[in-house]
């Protein structure tokens, strides 16, 4: 099958429009949270565009703005019958310009690029700054620290917290982040100051542990055994990013294997990124 490309439409997408890129994330095995999309929409609605082929969507993704301070690249997807054609560069290619413009100057975008798309995404603009790791673990009785408080004890603190790791403000994102029906967040309390959170939700397959963010290896790993406490038996998934040593030390020690291997890239300027207290990425999908 050949393909005109001064046929097809690259256009904003439709809340529904969005919601079948989710569902051909699902079939490509990405396993996104059951309902990480309400969380994606809610931050930029105008995040999305589509490529549409006499009237059929065909490719997709995301070019979500962080109100203009940091943006985001992600859900980049052509349906197979339409691979090898040229879609996906000029798709690629206008997300990126078209990110860029709806941002502030010199403000950077960032992605998670699967591994044998990382030199393309390089020749795009992109720099390589760290290879993030999908691993699994067994959700399981594990002690828990009386620390550890279950759910978002003061909105706006937690949200003050969650900037100093992340950076740039995502309060849309997180209300409904962190209201998933059915999620758990869980936040290391000392002496009424936040040193570390953690959620963890439902995927298509098994349970998703993100953020987690921690001051100390030791709070770190008392959010990750409330996280397999409350997982049960359900296999867990962590994305971390393996800059931060003490993350990897800690997933590993846990019994973790190493599933699906992606890279932290950046286009613009390099957040300073406190990698240190980053033990778990949100999503590979919004950063």
């Amino acid at each position: 099958m050949t393909l005109d490309l001064s046929q097809v439409r690259i256009e904003p997408l439709s809340r529904e429009g969005f919601f079948v890129l989710v569902d051909w994330a699902k079939q490509e095995g990405w396993n996104p949270g059951v309902h990480d999309a309400e969380a994606f929409w809610a931050q930029d609605p105008d995040g999305f565009v589509g490529v549409h082929h006499e009237g059929e969507l065909v490719a997709g993704g995301s070019i979500v703005s962080y109100d203009g301070a940091f943006g985001f690249m992600g859900f980049f997807i052509v349906k197979p019958e339409f691979r090898g054609m040229g879609l996906g560069r000029a798709l690629w290619m206008h997300r990126r310009d078209t990110l860029l413009a709806r941002l502030q100057p010199g403000a950077a975008i960032g992605m998670d690029g699967v591994v044998d798309m990382q030199p393309y995404y390089a020749s795009g603009g992109f720099v390589h700054q760290f290879a993030d790791m999908r691993y699994a673990l067994q959700g399981q009785a594990r002690a828990q620290d009386p620390n550890v408080q279950h759910g978002v004890p003061n909105f706006e603190t937690l949200k003050a917290y969650d900037k100093t790791c992340f950076l740039v403000d995502r309060e849309r994102f997180l209300e409904r982040w962190w209201s998933q029906p059915d999620g758990h967040v869980f936040t290391y309390l000392k002496k009424g100051t936040i040193l570390g959170y953690a959620t963890l939700r439902d995927a298509t397959e098994g349970r998703r542990i993100g953020p987690l963010f921690a001051d100390t290896p030791e709070v770190a790993s008392a959010l990750v055994n409330a996280c397999l406490n409350a997982a049960e038996d359900n296999t867990v998934y962590l994305d971390v990013p393996m800059a931060n040593r003490h993350a990897v030390a800690l997933v590993q020690s846990l019994g973790g294997e190493a599933v699906f291997e992606c890279a932290r890239m950046v286009h613009g300027p390099v957040p300073d990124w406190p990698i240190e207290r980053v033990y778990g990425i949100t999503s590979f999908e919004l950063g």
